[in-house]
């Protein structure tokens, strides 16, 4: 690893950055650059700009050198940074857990926006909470915590079946000090929230739905460095929405739901299953890019 020279400006850093993640074949080198220190300095994309001369801080460029070497040998760039955004959190991240997509964004605005439109009935005015919440296979937390912090619930529960996801989870709950109070329980799907007498307002999963020939398509950034039982579920990649519909109904309060992030390619089975499994009601709704990425199940007419 090259040490930083003392006197070194952002912008040095930043040229010899470019010109080493170039060489090793990422795309908008500059830009890739610009964002590594970004990350590491907590600042935004065109502050670092502005301050380009500036003599680089030597904390912030030995963390640089070292996340660029990692980002150089291929490694995802929320891994070589170490965190990842999403939605208004800026959470711890490395490759115990997933590295959160987009579109999982827009599950959580799904519920937050439901969750406004159908408040739980009662007497706590003039702030009624939106009772208990559970995000199944919460990976490093974002879910959970976006909706701990976002909406408007008791409680939050993340389960995690993997020890050092859950681990992870922790640590990212500790650091975001949500104002809902958020427990991280391990534990298989639903398991965790089985012979407890506690129901749910919401139960919220975005679990894993690539089949084992998909997931060897994937790119090879994925396969390489992304956790494989987050992402792999089955011969047909539904085996654990199935275990979801198949038993989340009779954890749910009355008026609750079942939200799913879903593969886009297999909506019309989700519906199938959540039909055959006795949902009263299911909705597909699409991403921000007009795919069917998500389904809402309820077991009640009217919730």
């Amino acid at each position: 690893m090259r040490e930083p020279r003392a006197d070194a400006t952002i912008a040095t850093a930043l040229e010899e950055a470019a010109a080493e993640l170039e060489q090793a074949g990422i795309l908008n080198a500059r830009r890739e650059a610009m964002a590594i220190w970004a990350a590491l300095a907590g600042t935004r994309l065109g502050d670092v700009w502005l301050r380009r001369e500036d003599e680089a801080p030597t904390a912030v460029a030995e963390q640089f050198q070292k996340a660029l070497q990692r980002r150089a040998s291929g490694i995802p760039f929320a891994y070589a940074v170490g965190r990842t955004a999403f939605r208004t959190l800026e959470l711890k991240l490395d490759g115990r857990a997933l590295i959160p997509r987009p579109e999982t964004e827009g599950l959580v605005a799904l519920v937050l926006e439901w969750a406004r439109r159908f408040p739980v009935a009662g007497d706590r005015l003039p702030a009624p909470g939106n009772g208990v919440v559970a995000d199944i296979g919460t990976g490093c937390g974002c879910i959970a915590l976006a909706l701990a912090v976002e909406g408007t619930f008791d409680r939050v529960i993340a389960v995690e079946r993997s020890g050092g996801a859950a681990a992870l989870a922790r640590e990212n709950a500790e650091l975001v000090a949500a104002p809902t109070p958020v427990e991280v329980r391990e534990g298989d799907l639903l398991a965790p929230l089985t012979g407890r007498g506690e129901r749910y307002r919401v139960i919220v999963a975005n679990p894993p739905y690539v089949t084992a020939a998909e997931y060897d398509a994937l790119d090879p950034a994925v396969r390489h460095y992304e956790p494989r039982e987050a992402l792999v579920s089955g011969t047909d990649g539904l085996d654990a929405t199935r275990r979801l519909l198949a038993g989340a109904a009779p954890l749910l309060a009355p008026g609750g739901a079942l939200f799913l992030e879903i593969d886009e390619r297999r909506a019309e089975a989700v519906r199938a299953l959540a039909q055959g499994h006795g949902w009263r009601r299911i909705e597909i709704h699409q991403d921000l890019f007009g795919r069917p990425r998500y389904a809402v199940a309820f077991p009640q007419e009217g919730a």
